[in-house]
C-alpha cells in the first residue's frame, strides 16, 4: 500500500523504516532535509513540499501526519486538505487532545475527506516490537488502512492470548484495536499515557525509598530480580532495569521531568467526568515539582522518558 508521511522524527522516520521492510510504499516530507535524506530509497521518495507529496500518491490518497500536538499539526492539516480530493484520508499518528481530533475530522468531513486519529504507543522501539495502535474514525476507512495498521503493529509475537477471547476481535492480540467513531483511538491513548505517570511515578518513588534505606542496596540488582517473576514486571521496569545498570546513581539526568500533555488532559477529563484519579494527578503534580528540585525519584523518571522515548531532559532543567 502506498501512504504519505509529513514529519519524521522519532518516530516518525521508524515508522517509515517498518512499513517499507513490510513492503509498503512511502513519500515523505519534512522541513528538515537531512530526515528526509536518511530514509531515501528502498521505498522511500522524499517531496520537496506538501503539493509534491499529494502529486505522487495515488487516489484515494492517504497522508499519515507524525507531528507534535497543538499548532504544527492544526497548520499542517489545515495545508493539507485543499491539496486533497474527497475520499482522500489523513491519519494523525501523533499525540493530541481528543476534542481536536473530533473537530478536526468533522471539518474534514465537510470536505469530504476522511480523518482518523491513531494513538501511537512503541516510542524509540517501535521499529524493532512495533506499535501498539488505538484507531478512531470512520470504521469503513479504517478497514481500508488495516495493511498500515496490520503492518506497525507488534504481531502476536510470543505473548499467549487472554483465556475467555474466543470470538473476540483478533486485531487486538497482534496489537491494534478499531475503538469507535472519530477521537476515540486518541481517548484510548490519552488515558493509556495518564496511567504511565502513575506507573513511573511508583517505581521512581519505591526506588527512591530504597536508595534511601539504611542498607546498601544495589538499584540494579533489584530492578533485575523483580522482571524476573515478580508482579511488578513490566516494560517500564525493563528500561529502569537497562537506565540503572549503565549508570547507578543516574548522573546523567538533572531529574527535570517535562510531560507531553496527555497527563493533563487525562485529569481535564477526570474533572469533566467527576471520576477520581488520584494517583494519576499526584504523578502530573510530581512532574511539575521536579523542575524546582529534583530528586533521585526525578531522575528515574528522566531516565524511564529517555529510554523509552528518546525525551532528552530541557538545557538548564
Amino acid at each position: 500500500m502506498q501512504l504519505g508521511v509529513i514529519g519524521l522524527g522519532r518516530m516518525g522516520g521508524n515508522i517509515v523504516r517498518r512499513l517499507t521492510r513490510g513492503g509498503h510504499e512511502c513519500v515523505v516530507y519534512d522541513r528538515n532535509g537531512a530526515a528526509m535524506q536518511a530514509l531515501a530509497g528502498n521505498g522511500v521518495s522524499a517531496a520537496r513540499d506538501l503539493g509534491q507529496l499529494v502529486a505522487r500518491l495515488a487516489k484515494p490518497r492517504a497522508v499519515w501526519l507524525m507531528l507534535p500536538a497543538g499548532e504544527i499539526t492544526e497548520s499542517a492539516v489545515n495545508e493539507l486538505a485543499p491539496l486533497l480530493a474527497a475520499g482522500d484520508i489523513i491519519i494523525d499518528g501523533g499525540n493530541a487532545y481528543y476534542k481536536d481530533d473530533i473537530r478536526r475530522a468533522q471539518a474534514m468531513n465537510a470536505r469530504g475527506i476522511r480523518y482518523v486519529d491513531c494513538g501511537t504507543s512503541g516510542g524509540v522501539w517501535g521499529l524493532e516490537r512495533g506499535y501498539c495502535l488505538m484507531i478512531g474514525g470512520d470504521q469503513e476507512t479504517v478497514k481500508h488502512l488495516d495493511p498500515i495498521f496490520s503492518a506497525l503493529a507488534p504481531g502476536t509475537g510470543g505473548i499467549p492470548t487472554t483465556p475467555g477471547r474466543d470470538g473476540r476481535d483478533p486485531r487486538v492480540e497482534r496489537g491494534y484495536l478499531y475503538c469507535g467513531p472519530s477521537g476515540a483511538g486518541r481517548f484510548v491513548k490519552m488515558i493509556h499515557n495518564g496511567i504511565e505517570y502513575g506507573l513511573m511515578q511508583a517505581y521512581a518513588e519505591g526506588f527512591h525509598l530504597l536508595r534511601s534505606a539504611n542498607y546498601r542496596f544495589d538499584l540494579a540488582d533489584i530492578a533485575e530480580l523483580w522482571r524476573r517473576g515478580s508482579v511488578l514486571g513490566s516494560w517500564l521496569l525493563d528500561l529502569s532495569a537497562m537506565a540503572l545498570a549503565e549508570d547507578p546513581e543516574l548522573a546523567h539526568y538533572a531529574g527535570y521531568v517535562e510531560d507531553s500533555g496527555e497527563g493533563r488532559w487525562t485529569i481535564m477529563t477526570a474533572l469533566e467526568e467527576a471520576v477520581p484519579a488520584h494517583v494519576l494527578s499526584a504523578a502530573l503534580y510530581a512532574r511539575f515539582r521536579s523542575r524546582e528540585k529534583a530528586d533521585f525519584a526525578d531522575k528515574l523518571l528522566s531516565a524511564m522518558r529517555h529510554e523509552f522515548g528518546g525525551h532528552r531532559e530541557p538545557k538548564g532543567g
